[in-house]
């Protein structure tokens, strides 16, 4: 961690949900959450499943409405409130300055691999070589066959989709990066081919947030863990993701 200014600064986050099909039952999920992230820093969020930790990184991306409580997102020199920010601002933000990588790949049909992790790079400010470039090196590095470049991820396998998809999370070279297991589908070579990229946008100065539920790759990431059972309000109801 620099003495930089945080790039995410979360301030007495609570989010809640309320059950329509249960009577209008609002069930609490987190509250009181505060911390921040550094450039240069990996901070993880722990916790037992249920406990809030995708909450929390869904509201950090604009997802998830927050009930109270600010999510300051640094673009350059100025601090936006990503709690209360525009619907617009919100997705310039995940355009230029926020990365995700979920646990699972979404895009259009019949695009390519290639096209995919490219539109990503375009949409962070590189040219159209640039963009080509940027896809087939990382789809290198994570051992993507180049057979499987000119594909649709959707003929994929899972383990296959998701090295696109974390791909496409680090072409932008965004300043932030949330990260909601990266790894969970992949095994220990890809893995750590994943760490390695993620360490060197680490050193390059981007700020990560993720959920880890690898341990080993939580080791080797996290600088901090936040143990999210501190802002847990109750257990959810069967069939209710926190």
């Amino acid at each position: 961690m620099t003495g930089a200014p945080a790039l995410i600064e979360v301030e007495g986050l609570a989010k809640s949900f309320t059950l329509h099909l249960r009577g209008g039952l609002v069930l609490p999920v987190v509250s009181g959450v505060s911390f921040s992230v550094h450039p240069g820093e990996c901070v993880a969020l722990g916790g037992p499943s249920g406990v809030g930790k995708s909450s929390i990184l869904k509201a950090a991306f604009g997802n998830y409405a927050a009930d109270q409580g600010r999510i300051w997102v640094r673009d350059g020199d100025t601090r936006i409130d990503l709690a209360s920010a525009a619907p617009r601002t919100v997705i310039e933000l995940r355009r230029r300055v926020i990365g995700y990588v979920s646990q699972f790949l979404r895009v259009i049909p019949r695009v390519s691999a290639r096209d995919v992790v490219a539109t990503a790079a375009r949409d962070g400010g590189a040219d159209e070589s640039e963009a080509s470039a940027t896809a087939e090196r990382l789809l290198a590095r994570l051992n993507l066959p180049e057979r499987l470049w000119s594909l649709p991820p959707s003929t994929f396998s899972g383990g296959e989709q998701q090295r696109v998809n974390i791909a496409r999370g680090l072409a932008g070279r965004h300043a932030i990066l949330l990260l909601d297991e990266p790894t969970a589908s992949l095994d220990a070579e890809n893995s750590a081919a994943v760490v390695a990229l993620i360490t060197e946008r680490k050193r390059q100065g981007a700020a990560i947030l993720g959920i880890f539920h690898d341990l080993p790759v939580r080791e080797a990431l996290a600088e901090r863990i936040i143990d999210v059972s501190a802002f847990a309000k109750a257990s959810k109801p069967a069939g209710v993701a926190a």
